[in-house]
């Protein structure tokens, strides 16, 4: 059971994080990231996240322990949620002295 808490946690807080850097890369905006500003880097970003997230939930065996599951994605999601409401990409962009996006 705690490796269906800790992979479902860690997948949806990966996947979470995801969306931000997808959505703005399709839409061909700007947003901090790791690799670079550009929307081709975050669209890259955010499907690599996808991608991170499925492989950390695909061996949690969520269907033997669906509530665990469940309350560990929900903590995941709101964690990362808060994190990129409280505009915590640029708070990491300006601390490591990557430059920030326009708004």
């Amino acid at each position: 059971m705690l490796q269906t808490i800790a992979l479902t946690f860690l997948g949806v807080l990966m996947g979470t994080n995801g969306i931000p850097h997808f959505v703005q890369g399709i839409t061909a905006r700007e947003y901090p990231n790791v690799t670079g500003n550009s929307a081709t880097h975050n669209a890259i970003a955010g499907l690599a996240a996808f991608a991170v997230a499925g492989a950390l939930i695909a061996p949690a065996h969520v269907g033997r322990h669906p509530w665990p599951a469940l309350i560990a994605g929900a903590l995941g999601a709101g964690v990362m949620s808060v994190f990129h409401a409280r505009r915590g990409a640029y708070w990491l962009s300006r601390r490591f002295g990557k430059p920030l996006p326009e708004l």
